[in-house]
C-alpha cells in the first residue's frame, strides 16, 4: 500500500461510520467505472478508433466543435 492510501485511510478512519461508508462506495464506484473504461478501451479496434478520428474530422472541419475556452472559461 503506497504512504498516500496509509494517510487516506488514517484520515477516513476518524470519519464517523456513516461517512466510512459513503466514502468507501465512492471509491468502490470509481474502481468499477475505471476497470469498465479500460476495458472498454482495451476492446475498441484499430478500425473504430479510425472511424471516431475520421468522424471528429469531420465535425472539425464542418465547425462543429467548440474552443476548450468556450466550454472552461478563464476565470481570471
Amino acid at each position: 500500500m503506497t504512504e498516500l492510501l496509509q494517510r487516506a485511510i488514517s484520515e477516513l478512519e476518524k470519519l464517523p461510520v456513516i461517512e466510512q461508508d459513503s466514502m468507501a462506495a465512492r471509491i468502490l464506484a470509481e474502481i468499477e467505472d475505471e476497470q469498465k473504461w479500460k476495458a472498454q478501451f482495451k476492446a475498441t479496434t484499430d478500425e473504430q478508433w479510425d472511424r471516431m478520428a475520421e468522424m471528429v474530422r469531420k465535425e472539425i472541419s464542418a465547425g462543429d466543435t467548440l474552443l476548450l475556452e468556450e466550454i472552461f472559461p478563464s476565470r481570471d
